[in-house]
């Protein structure tokens, strides 16, 4: 006879011994096996065991009240904990902060990866992310207490790059959350918000020698499973246990809804409420105003949350795609007890692989908030004076995004201001300052950012600025906002003055901006920036679409009205990224482009990251005898330019 998998819950969390490591998985409520951690608790309470855990989780898992893993908040059961983020689970929190357990804090999808790094046997994880933050063993190495005394990352030179490796270690057990098993303890997850490291994880234990446990709230027969739906197999799980609902539910706000499954679509005017016009809206609007069309945009919690009510405020929710890093895509994501899971959305990836595609530069744009920010652009998200938030998925996105934007009030304990007639008024400064003389932790370095010609944008409801060469630049001020009053009066340091233009009325008005209309113009006039000193036209043509013959004739008499005056041939950088041209326009935009060429060009480079393009647009260029070779990054373009 088969052996059978399904046990009570309290021969589970027996397997774990004293001194294991255990590693959960989970993201708020999202995938966190709630029955598990309580049933761990419940035996240390009573027993005095298992002590002197190591503790290790990726995504937040806990409601910041007593869910989660702050079932293991006790003195005496945990001896370390290496967490992604901290901010849900107080009770470990404490713990930290008074120096009763050894803490360390990895960046979410640097934990994601050392998951299957383990599984594989790799001596850890190497990876850019965390140069120059509290990460980088030259700043703090991820420790979040003096008890935490053991380097577990390290500094390393490869081919005169610097990277961090992140040593691996065995995994003794790994507590999942599945939907059904059956009595062999395949696993499929029909009924879950997210997909997670579950798989990872199991891996990861199954080849460190250690236990695999998993919460389920459905037991069906042998052999009944679709194979095609079983995201863990049996052969990985060791221990099956069967949770009661108020255990098992799908996210901290919802026991269950088929729409955070995926399995049905809802009407999203009865599920997304409008925002009030208030601050946070101000700056959700400003914010929303850097989307791109066909751009693949990250949210973070908190106030970037609001992106996403927004964009379908905007109803321009098929323009672009909403991810979130626990790998959902498409759709609106959620906030609250529900953040991490999405309505409609198109796709459900592992949290490991949606890490592999920030990592590698995937996000157009991601929205992030801050709680401070200094001269030099670096941002404070993890820790203000005894309170440890972590950072989360934070250092990944923002160090990999083409383009980030940082979100928050100027000020923050008892703001208030005031919306009337397309102006915003000041009525009372916040207690606490976000722009400070410097940061109490570095989640984002300013200086690394600017070293790769990053785009960052710091969007607060009064002013925005910009990360310059030297730091922060104020470019925009809120029309009814005093410059010297309301936003230099308040800044600890000088910044860079770069004007500053009036923000866009409309982010100040009741009705909607426009958004979808702004999305879908090609705006040619903002794309085309001509530089006397290197006479070189910079030509940003990212996410735009040619729809029409109407739009290519925009485009031709921009470029005529810009460089025709010159007299004189000029070098040009074209952006490509996400551009489309309708199938109906695609041959006369190509011919538009060699009558530019051969009219005003000394050289062209043109670039893009989507390797299709490259290859469509260099064949069609050459087949019209003019340059035909694209770049895959802007520095590959300016470099090609400025070489013989």
């Amino acid at each position: 006879m088969r052996y059978r998998k399904i046990i009570p819950t309290e021969d589970a969390v027996a397997l774990i011994q004293d001194a294991d490591v255990v590693a959960s998985s989970g993201y708020g409520g999202n995938g966190t096996p709630e029955a598990l951690l309580a049933a761990i608790e419940q035996r240390f309470l009573a027993s005095g065991t298992p002590r002197n855990l190591t503790l290790v989780w990726a995504g937040g898992q806990g409601d910041a009240k007593d869910r989660g893993l702050n079932h293991l908040g006790h003195e005496g059961l945990l001896r370390r904990t290496i967490g992604g983020h901290y901010g849900l689970i107080p009770h470990i929190e404490r713990l930290a902060v008074d120096n009763k357990i050894e803490s360390y804090n990895f960046p979410e999808g640097v934990l994601t990866h050392l998951y299957r790094d383990i599984a594989a046997h790799k001596p850890g994880t190497l990876t850019k992310v965390g140069i120059g933050t509290f990460v980088d063993p030259r700043v703090e190495g991820a420790k979040v207490n003096a008890a935490a005394r053991e380097d577990l990352v390290k500094l390393v030179q490869i081919d005169g790059q610097e990277a961090l490796f992140f040593k691996a270690f065995p995994i003794h057990v790994a507590l999942i959350r599945g939907t059904t098993s059956d009595p062999d303890g395949n696993i499929t997850m029909e009924r879950e918000s997210m997909r997670l490291e579950t798989l990872a994880l199991a891996l990861a234990a199954r080849n460190s020698g250690g236990v695999v446990l998993c919460q389920v709230e459905r037991v069906a027969e042998s052999g009944s499973l679709d194979a095609r739906q079983v995201r863990v197999p049996g052969i990985l799980v060791d221990a099956v246990i069967v949770a009661e609902p108020a255990q098992h539910m799908q996210t901290y706000r919802t026991q269950y809804s088929p729409a955070l499954s995926g399995e049905t679509r809802v009407p999203l005017t009865q599920h997304v409420e409008p925002l009030p016009l208030d601050e946070k809206k101000l700056v959700a609007r400003r914010a929303g105003l850097e989307l791109m069309p066909n751009s693949v945009v990250n949210l973070g919690i908190g106030l970037p949350e609001a992106v996403a009510t927004i964009a379908n405020e905007e109803r321009i929710h098929d323009l672009i795609t909403l991810t979130v890093d626990p790998g959902v895509i498409g759709g609106v994501p959620l906030g609250g007890l529900d953040f991490g899971a999405s309505l409609n959305f198109s796709a459900m990836i592992d949290h490991t692989n949606q890490f592999d595609f920030i990592d590698g530069g995937g996000l157009d744009v991601a929205y992030l908030g801050f709680a401070e920010c200094d001269r030099a652009g670096n941002i404070n998200a993890s820790r203000f004076a005894n309170r440890v938030s972590g950072c989360g998925g934070f250092i990944n996105i923002s160090q990999n995004s083409k383009k980030v934007v940082f979100m928050g009030t100027f000020s923050s304990g008892g703001l208030k201001v005031s919306v009337a007639d397309g102006q915003i008024a000041i009525e009372q400064e916040g207690r606490f300052a976000k722009f400070v003389a410097a940061v109490g932790q570095v989640t984002f370095s300013g200086e690394v950012a600017s070293n790769r010609q990053q785009d960052v944008l710091y969007v607060t409801e009064r002013c925005t600025f910009r990360l310059g060469t030297a730091g922060l630049e104020l470019t925009e001020i809120a029309p009814g906002v005093e410059l010297e009053r309301d936003v230099l009066a308040h800044l600890p340091f000088a910044p860079t003055v770069v004007g500053p233009s009036i923000m866009d009325p409309s982010i100040f008005r009741p009705e909607p901006m426009g958004l979808r209309e702004r999305l879908l113009d090609i705006r040619i006039e903002d794309r085309l920036r001509y530089d006397p000193a290197t006479n070189t036209v910079f030509m940003n043509y990212a996410g735009m679409r040619v729809r029409t013959h109407d739009d290519l004739r925009r485009i031709v008499a921009a470029v005529d009205n810009l460089l025709g005056p010159l007299n004189k041939r000029v070098y040009s950088i074209v952006n490509y990224d996400r551009f489309e041209a309708d199938p109906e326009v695609m041959d006369a935009y190509l011919d538009a482009v060699r009558y530019v060429e051969q009219r005003y060009y000394l050289k062209v480079s043109r670039y893009t990251n989507s390797a299709f393009m490259r290859l469509k647009l260099g064949k069609e260029l050459g087949k019209r005898q003019v340059s035909s070779h694209v770049y895959e990054t802007q520095a590959e373009a300016t470099q090609g330019l400025q070489s013989e």
